[in-house]
């Protein structure tokens, strides 16, 4: 029992030996450790050996600094230099306090009572003259407080300043480039990341200037009561003669303040590296070298200057002329080296302007799936200040809305200027060939009344280039009025925006190429693509399956839910191969998204039917079999068709409906056919294709 007993303890203190190791690997429980350490050195005396140790800590934590100051890239590699700056300067009180505390207790006994370090620092200074030390300590507070701690602490004032200043302007500027494509939602995030985190900083730099300025009054506060404390104690306590406390105290104190003090001139240099590098970037060296070194024209003046001086009556010679050579030979092979480098790269322009005949004629067959052709009185939309009323703005909103809508991102829009237009209009193209136009004014509204009538505002009357309806341009100061009254009113911007958007729509089914078929089918998951690995293309191809989602997109049908429409191609192809009849498999499997797509707000779906007269006069006159079938209607039940459908739907229009026609699924593609020449956002159902739960509200009938 008796040999188990110094086992377990040997096994206890080895787990906390373990234990204590395991804490101090932990950076914030050493940090703060290291705080209350320094915290303690205030409160509790601090042997002289200790003491040395600790100043040597502080002699090399304040040059670490200052190499790290030399040697960054840029300001914001060192972000913790004000935190660093605030544990620096507390660690150099807490010593000087401590070593304070040394010299008042044990001065009488000699010139080592506050440690070996103080003892040299003193000794080589002062040289035996307190006197000598009292005057390089002074400069030494002077250099630091006046000249580098009030310099750099007024750089990091105007620099915050300017900082605080200018970030409205550089926000927007950020916000501009993503808004012309020129960077990204993850660049744009990291440039407004990086511009707080430079206010911060030289804000923070700001007030930690104020710590170097404090450390610097403190200690020459505490040399003067080092002095006049230590000379009372020595001759009034301890019984020594005025030199001999003059000599101890003078030396140690004098060594105590260069001790801190030179920490402080070596962190003070580091801050004021630090804010002066504000606008250079790399390192200091290469950063200085390379300024100074890129004008030879400037550094053969400083030699042949330096030259002159030299040979001024009673100036050494040797020196000034050793100086004016070298200055003179850097300036010649610094100029040498930039002709040389200049002709390089003559050659490489030379033999990069090589003939390319056919680039041009490549260039011009190069089509824009979208653009838009502005007026030069619109100008402002693209680069307006205000970001609602930006075109850039509207148009990706507008892009990110139908990507939602209808499952597939529609390709970016050119916004270009044209001269040929009138200075108000403008022009959108299709495939290079247009689709609409129409006339805004920048800087004024336009204002529609909901029941379709004409405006009573004083205003240039026209109509709304996207659906025809009555409107009117007003000025500015009429805004609120026409707010007031009921009107819509919108800017230039989404007026142009909204046009653009049902181009879009009519026009979606044309915008799917067959690239992004191949995009929208990599990008699904692991699941669905082994559906693809069994019918592409063994079954159908790439194309068949574009062209089954163009004949949903030309209907308005969102292909979002692209696995349930793969999934009903994979269906229908037992039956058949017609895109066609494969998209009506697929609408068939979309029904709960037809009917929700078409639910009005009371939450049923109104309905206009297609008698049984009408059914029948249509299944007649069709004709052929399988895929080939069309259809051949009288011209006369044509026209009496389109009327009794014109006639129904404006009749639920103005009972404030908007129904979908429902037919027989055998003749629902023939019916759609018809109605989208003359109401072609009028939706087509077939029965099948009207989801079992859904509230039916039959409108009217045909």
């Amino acid at each position: 029992m008796s040999d188990a007993a110094p086992a377990e303890r040997g096994d206890t203190a080895l787990a906390r030996l373990v234990d204590l190791g395991t804490m101090l690997r932990r950076s914030d429980i050493a940090l703060a450790l290291g705080m209350m350490a320094i915290l303690l050195v205030l409160i509790l005396p601090l042997p002289a050996l200790l003491l040395d140790f600790s100043l040597a800590i502080s002699i090399t934590f304040s040059v670490l600094i200052l190499m790290t100051s030399l040697f960054i890239q840029a300001p914001l590699e060192f972000s913790a230099f004000p935190t660093v700056l605030l544990i620096s300067t507390m660690l150099r009180l807490s010593l000087n306090l401590a070593s304070a505390r040394l010299i008042l207790a044990h001065g009488h006994e000699g010139t080592a009572a506050a440690g070996h370090v103080i003892q040299a620092f003193g000794n080589f200074v002062m040289g035996g003259n307190f006197v000598i030390g009292m005057i390089v300590f002074t400069i030494l507070v002077i250099v630091n407080f006046v000249v580098i701690t009030k310099g750099s602490g007024r750089i990091a004032e105007v620099a915050a300043r300017f900082h605080l200043d200018g970030m409205p302007g550089k926000q927007m500027a950020i916000d501009a480039d993503l808004s012309a494509g020129l960077i990204d939602e993850k660049e744009a995030r990291r440039r407004r990341k990086a511009l707080e985190d430079e206010s911060g900083f030289f804000g923070a730099m700001d007030g930690a200037s104020k710590f170097v300025r404090g450390d610097a009054i403190a200690g020459l506060l505490v040399v003067l009561i080092n002095i006049i404390g230590g000379m009372v104690i020595g001759i009034v306590q301890q019984g020594l003669s005025f030199t001999d406390a003059a000599h101890t105290y003078t030396l140690l104190t004098v060594g105590d303040g260069l001790v801190t003090q030179v920490p402080a001139l070596i962190v003070s240099t580091a801050a004021g590296l630090l804010v002066s590098k504000a606008g250079v970037s790399g390192a200091a060296d290469k950063a200085l070298l390379s300024q100074l070194s890129s004008y030879p024209k400037a550094l053969g003046m400083s030699a042949a200057v330096v030259l002159a001086m030299g040979l001024l009556p009673g100036i050494p010679i040797l020196p000034f002329f050793a100086l004016g050579g070298g200055a003179g030979a850097m300036a010649y092979l610094i100029d040498r080296r930039g002709k040389q480098a200049a002709a390089i790269e003559a050659r490489k322009t030379e033999s990069a302007k090589t003939p390319a005949a056919e680039e041009p004629v490549a260039a011009a067959l190069k089509m824009d799936d979208l653009k838009v052709e502005l007026g030069y009185a619109l100008l402002p939309l693209v680069n307006a200040p205000n970001g609602s009323e930006r075109l850039p703005e509207q148009i990706k909103a507008l892009r990110r809305s139908l990507a939602i809508e209808m499952g597939f991102v529609m390709p970016a829009v050119r916004i270009l200027d044209n001269v040929q237009l009138d200075a108000n209009a403008y022009v959108i193209k299709i495939k290079e060939v247009e689709a609409g136009s129409g006339k805004v004014w920048h800087g004024q509204y336009m204002v529609m009344d909901p029941a379709g009538k004409q405006v009573s505002l004083p205003g240039m009357h026209t109509a709304e280039p996207t659906f025809g309806l009555p409107a009117t341009w007003i000025d500015a100061a009429l805004k609120e009025e026409a707010s007031v009254k009921g009107y819509t009113v919108v800017d230039a911007a989404t007026v142009l925006a909204t046009h653009l958007t049902e181009l879009i729509k009519a026009n979606m089914s044309e915008l799917l190429s067959y690239g992004e078929v191949q995009k929208l089918l990599k990008e699904l998951p692991k699941e669905q693509s082994e559906l693809i690995k069994d019918i592409v293309p063994s079954q159908i191809t790439v194309s068949g399956i574009q062209r089954v989602l163009q004949i949903l997109l030309a209907e308005r049908v969102s292909i979002r839910d692209l696995p349930t429409i793969l999934e009903g191609i994979a269906d229908g192809l037992a039956a058949s191969r017609n895109p066609q009849n494969l998209a009506e498999h697929v609408r068939a499997r979309l029904s709960r998204q037809l009917c929700a797509q078409h639910t009005s707000a009371a939450g049923y779906l109104p309905i206009i039917a297609l008698t049984a007269k009408w059914e029948q006069t249509f299944a007649e006159a069709i004709v052929g079999q399988g895929d080939e079938r069309s259809l051949a209607m009288q011209p006369s039940k044509l026209t009496e068709f389109i009327n009794a459908v014109r006639d129904k739907f404006e009749q639920a229009g103005r009972d404030g409906e908007a129904p979908v026609l429902v037919t027989s699924s055998g003749i629902r593609p023939f019916v759609r056919g018809i109605v989208e020449r003359f109401r072609a956002q009028t939706s087509v159902l077939a029965q099948t294709e009207i989801h079992p739960r859904v509230r039916l509200k039959t409108v009217a009938s045909i």
